[in-house]
């Protein structure tokens, strides 16, 4: 994994300090969302806990993570490793205490006003969105409050779906088929899809089939397609945050950043694709 991950790495800064090395650092920051131990307890052969936890927040910062991933896609999608049949879904994560608590006044430029923190049902936590390929490996992330619908979300995790070329022409950005629950079977979302030339594969719900056949008679009008049997493969958008939450600092979130959180996410993510 590193030699597919090393050429990608940020060269050393014109002024100041070398970095530290990147392999250190990277196994750093794996090793605390793996156990989701706090950063001063990272051992001391993997170096400073000062040094991983500020590269997390300034390559979060910089957009390094989102490059390094679409780097990592780019060169699946030139071997025709990616099965763009995408589940798209959500899931919640609770958030432990000391993700509260993070100073309003100095925040990054990219950090979001409520640091993607609310209350749900289950108290304190944080939803991720994303889109997962056919091989349940993730596309593309998100994150909002816990408390915050999924419909909302769908067209921001479909904007981040960029694929780069290997050669020439615009990175890819469309699938074939999305699939998706019922709790995104609205109109706006079959409306976007379809003025992308996207297939849709949404379920719809019961309220929606009643509410179209008291508006329009008997007959209950023309209902949208919905394939059943490609469906079934929605499970794989399941698999892949399964898999995300086998790091535990991605199924409990201790950050009081987004920012750093949704950088885990990345990282996460580019050990998912260059593993393969």
């Amino acid at each position: 994994m590193w030699n597919r991950i090393a050429p990608l790495m940020p060269t050393d800064p014109v002024r100041g300090r070398r970095w530290a090395d990147h392999r250190r650092t990277l196994e750093a920051i794996a090793w605390k969302y793996r156990t989701n131990s706090p950063w001063r307890d990272l051992p001391e052969e993997l170096g400073s806990f000062q040094t991983a936890h500020k590269r997390l927040i300034r390559w979060a910062v910089d957009g390094t993570w989102e490059m390094i991933l679409a780097a990592v896609l780019a060169a699946a999608d030139a071997d025709d490793d990616i099965d763009w049949t995408v589940s798209v879904d959500s899931t919640v994560v609770r958030a432990h205490q000391h993700a509260a608590g993070a100073r309003k006044r100095g925040r990054p430029a990219d950090e979001l006003n409520d640091h993607a923190l609310g209350r749900s049902r289950g108290g304190l936590s944080t939803k991720v969105h994303l889109a997962a390929d056919g091989g349940a490996r993730p596309l593309a992330f998100t994150v909002t409050a816990g408390q915050a619908g999924d419909a909302p979300a769908f067209e921001t995790v479909m904007s981040r779906i960029r694929v780069p070329r290997s050669g020439v022409g615009r990175p890819r950005t469309r699938p074939l088929v999305v699939l998706a629950d019922r709790a995104y079977s609205s109109r706006a979302i079959r409306n976007y899809l379809r003025h992308r030339g996207i297939r849709a594969v949404i379920p719809q719900p019961s309220d929606q089939i009643g509410h179209r056949r008291r508006r329009r008679g008997r007959q209950g009008g023309r209902p949208p397609g919905f394939d059943a049997e490609a469906y079934k493969q929605r499970n794989t958008v399941e698999r892949c945050i399964n898999r995300l939450k086998q790091w535990r600092g991605l199924a409990t979130r201790t950050d009081k950043l987004a920012i750093a959180y949704q950088a885990a996410l990345h990282f996460a993510a580019i050990l998912i694709w260059a593993r393969r």
